[in-house]
């Protein structure tokens, strides 16, 4: 066993080798008014339709889900545009910016990089490791409990005002039911478990970051969590804890966990992006958007991200495209 010391909260001996799955080729996954004479029809006709998407989108209520008292169910929920308004890891990043830890050079990949992978949806590999390899080059020497300090404060800078209220209600209901609920992530482990703290939840499954003797590394202990990673994360734990997968609930926005949504048997699209919305329509799942705007909700682009965060990426594209000249 490497002497690396994983970082973060891992329930069980079961859990201890997740990081090391081996690497499997990624499945194919699919990828994200009208005006003039008769603008009286259209808007009525706008307004059928809306009624329609609501009463879709919020299906009668289950008075019995979740059964209060049954040990063998769980709940989990993914972070990103689900629990949480945008990316942890740009809010995250943001914080260790403001307090020196990389320059504005950096500061404008680390934004690009988020909003290219919200935006475009890209999962190309070779974009993947650029991203993975630029956030551990930021925590790269730094101490694990150095990085927990400040996340702490990070969170209440940036984090605790953009929790998704609805979301977090649908987390508390499993909790009053007695049931735990774990957030599943490809964030780093120790940024999760901060949120999952503060929010009261059971815990997290996240990326681990290698450390030795407390100190960053700069690499990964094994692969992100991500896709069909966190989808083998949850069925671990489910084993570990003894829980009926049947029974369980996931939570997700985006179309890259419908591996881990297809495991449980009360599987939600929140927020959903284009093609999860289409999957969960198609298999009868059901969904719940908190987002304001239609239109975030028609292209999968976050709200929270909002105009400042989406020129925040524009900008960054510019100075990306100026230095490579």
């Amino acid at each position: 066993m490497s002497p690396a010391r994983r970082s973060g909260w891992l329930p069980s001996a079961a859990l201890f080798d997740l990081g090391r799955l081996p690497r499997r080729r990624r499945p194919a996954t699919a990828r994200s008014v009208l005006a003039g004479e008769a603008a009286a029809e259209a808007a009525r006709k706008s307004s059928q339709e809306a009624e329609a998407a609501r009463s879709a989108e919020q299906p009668p209520a289950e008075p019995e889900f979740p059964v209060p008292g049954d040990t063998t169910a769980a709940a989990f929920f993914d972070l990103d545009n689900t629990v949480m308004q945008g990316a942890s890891l740009f809010h995250f990043g943001r914080g260790l910016y403001k307090r020196h830890f990389f320059h504005k050079r950096e500061l404008a990949r680390f934004i690009w990089q988020q909003i290219y992978f919200r935006v475009v949806g890209s999962e190309n590999p070779e974009h993947v490791a650029d991203a993975r390899n630029s956030a551990l080059s930021i925590v790269q020497g730094h101490r694990v409990s150095e990085l927990m300090s400040i996340g702490e404060e990070i969170y209440d800078e940036y984090m605790a005002e953009r929790i998704w209220p609805g979301t977090r209600a649908l987390a508390q209901a499993h909790l009053d039911a007695g049931q735990k609920v774990w957030l599943v992530t490809a964030a780093p482990v120790e940024t999760a478990t901060i949120i999952a703290r503060r929010l009261g939840l059971t815990g997290a499954l996240g990326t681990v970051a290698e450390s030795v003797g407390g100190v960053y590394t700069g690499k990964l202990v094994g692969e992100p969590l991500h896709g069909p990673a966190k989808a083998e994360a949850v069925r671990a734990l489910a084993a570990a804890e003894g829980l009926d997968l049947s029974h369980c609930a996931a939570y997700s926005d985006s179309a890259n966990d419908i591996p881990m949504l297809s495991l449980v048997g009360h599987p939600y699209a929140i927020n959903p992006d284009s093609r999860l919305r289409k999957h969960a329509r198609e298999n009868g799942w059901r969904l719940r958007d908190y987002r304001t705007g239609r239109k975030a909700a028609r292209i999968g682009i976050p709200a929270a991200a909002g105009v400042g965060a989406l020129a925040g990426g524009a900008a960054a594209a510019v100075a990306l495209q100026r230095r490579r000249r």
